[in-house]
């Protein structure tokens, strides 16, 4: 992806005064093989890839006025939901990779679903692919934004503002009220 079409992806974004900063930090994510295939994850109405930019953008943007570390925030939100599988169905999965359809099809326990686990699974496949991104500030907030789902409280302000903003954007994706 060039910077052009990277910057097609992310027209979405309501651009303050500090995106280029943020751009700086998560550019590098944003670019990888890995995490472009989050395009075709789905996350409530929109993508994997869609909703992580704006739980990573809106973290930031908070932490950069209120106190808290904005690089942290900006690494944890784009990785929060950076799981290994995708949780819902879309056709382009069909190309992808079919063991990402049988996975879904799979009957599971109510603790072992898509709530419960990705957080965990997430900082896995983070270790996995982007471990010199990790410290940690960042392992919590990806472990712990699921509170209170997952009864494991928050340990740092980036956690906490990473678990809230997650809300946020989850709320208003189910809302429908980004287009």
């Amino acid at each position: 992806m060039s910077d052009f079409e990277l910057d097609k992806y992310l027209n979405f974004i309501d651009k303050k005064d500090n995106y280029d900063e943020w751009l700086r930090i998560v550019k590098p994510i944003l670019l990888s093989d890995e995490f472009q295939k989050r395009l075709n994850f789905k996350h409530h109405r929109h993508s994997v890839f869609y909703h992580s930019v704006l739980v990573s953008y809106n973290s930031f943007e908070y932490a950069v006025s209120h106190n808290v570390n904005p690089y942290n925030c900006a690494i944890a939100g784009l990785l929060h939901d950076f799981y290994p599988y995708p949780w819902q169905y879309s056709e382009e999965l069909e190309e992808m990779n079919p063991k990402y359809k049988e996975r879904l099809n799979k009957k599971k326990k109510l603790f072992e679903k898509h709530g419960f686990t990705h957080a965990r699974e997430a900082l896995e496949n983070v270790n996995k692919y982007y471990s010199e991104y990790s410290n940690d500030r960042i392992d919590n907030a990806i472990l712990r934004h699921m509170f209170p789902l997952n009864i494991a409280v928050p340990k740092y302000k980036e956690s906490w503002v990473v678990t809230l903003e997650d809300k946020i954007v989850s709320v208003k994706e189910l809302l429908n009220m980004y287009d």
